[in-house]
């Protein structure tokens, strides 16, 4: 072509030194109209006729290609061929101007592999398996790759080397990149570690106080994991800690379909007596123990008699008590409370007494891992507990309060 323009332009009467910068010239300006004709082309395939196309058929993952600019990035080879067409044309800078253009090639490829795995990334995002093995680190050390092995081709077509002598000398720099890359590295084994050993998912709760971590996850990456707490902060734990170190995973309990309630009441110790007959005659109306007391009531008289037990004496044989009766009515009431998990362990036990009275626990599952609706659940167990203590003459017990020595002394 640059033989014809340079005959054309002599045949117009042009002469040197003219003729040899108009040649250049228009050459140069024909070349960048191709390239912008080709570049528009391109576009108008892509975002009329591809895009079109792409958004309305039935398949997900070319959506995000586009959504991903793949396309739109691959676009660019077109000028850079063209370019690399007519570089013959100028001999004495042909080997420049190709050096440039397959740099330029192996940039736009590497673009287009980012946004690839970007796409990759998001599809699989859309799929149930993405909570359970994410994948985002191994993508963003295919990410380390690809960006690694094409610096690699550029800075030998920079030096006009082969990759292989670039990749032998890299050999030696092993040691100075295991340390640039070390988080990266422990990121990939944690990875690999957490991913096999379905350690962490997205959406998992998990508590990390070494890192003052309390949320779900929200982002699993190749160095860190993203923690969105539960006062809106986040927090950045890399990988590799939550394999180092230890962490509390409330997957279980929320897959389980219960989460547990393990609460303490404390009676005090002077209340708790033997029932007598008044006593008893009004358990015998309370729903959720009158068939306890009827029961017992038979076992004991049937157990005094038979060791022939003197029963005037409360001391003597055996006799119920207004704390164990209590603890019976909790149980009972728990298991007709339709919030209680029923197929997990519900128990009230007896602690040790200490200081602040006689320790009832209550252990038992919510059927509702929801959080609201849990506390909701246990406090209001706990309301009916503390209300209904004093029908069994028992006294919850606190330390004394300033209510408390008012009242002692004007007594």
């Amino acid at each position: 072509m640059y033989s014809r323009i340079l005959q054309f332009l002599r045949n117009f009467g042009v002469t040197e030194p003219l003729l040899g910068y108009l040649t250049n010239i228009i050459l140069i300006s024909i070349i960048i109209i191709f390239c912008l004709v080709g570049r528009y082309a391109t576009n108008i395939l892509i975002n009329k006729l591809l895009s079109k196309y792409i958004k309305n058929n039935r398949f997900k993952f070319d959506n995000m290609l586009l959504k991903r600019k793949v396309f739109k990035r691959l676009s660019h080879l077109v000028p850079a061929i063209i370019l690399n067409m007519f570089a013959g044309e100028f001999v004495k800078y042909q080997e420049i101007i190709e050096r440039i253009v397959y740099i330029y090639i192996i940039v736009i490829i590497i673009a287009a592999l980012d946004g690839f795995l970007n796409a990759i990334n998001d599809y699989y995002n859309t799929l149930k398996i993405s909570k359970h093995k994410p994948i985002k680190g191994f993508l963003q050390v295919s990410k380390i790759i690809i960006f690694a092995i094409g610096g690699i081709i550029i800075v030998a077509n920079l030096m006009g080397e082969s990759p292989l002598i670039i990749l032998s000398g890299i050999g030696a720099l092993a040691a100075v990149l295991m340390l640039v890359f070390k988080d990266s590295l422990l990121g990939l084994v944690a990875g690999i570690q957490i991913s096999v050993n379905d350690m962490v998912r997205i959406g998992d709760w998990i508590e990390m106080p070494k890192y003052n971590a309390d949320g779900d996850v929200i982002d699993i990456s190749l160095n860190t994991i993203k923690v969105e707490n539960f006062d809106r902060t986040i927090t950045t734990i890399p990988a590799y800690a939550l394999v180092s170190d230890s962490f509390r995973n409330w997957r279980g309990m929320q897959e389980s379909g219960g989460r547990r309630i393990k609460r303490s009441i404390y009676i005090d110790v002077t209340s708790v007596k033997f029932c007598d007959d008044k006593m008893l005659e009004k358990f015998k109306k309370i729903k959720y123990i009158y068939e306890y007391i009827n029961s017992k009531e038979k076992e004991i008289d049937e157990y005094n008699e038979k060791k022939s037990i003197d029963s005037s004496v409360m001391v003597n044989g055996r006799r119920l008590t207004n704390i164990g009766t209590f603890r019976v009515y909790i149980e009972n009431f728990l298991q007709n409370n339709n919030k209680i998990h029923k197929d997990m362990i519900c128990m009230v036990r007896q602690m040790p007494p200490g200081e602040h009275g006689v320790q009832l626990e209550i252990y038992a599952f919510t059927n509702d891992t929801n959080w609201i609706n849990y506390e909701n659940i246990q406090a209001d167990i706990f309301d009916h507990i503390f209300a209904v203590a004093k029908e069994f003459d028992l006294r919850m017990f606190q330390e004394p309060t300033g209510y408390d020595m008012r009242e002692g002394l004007r007594k």
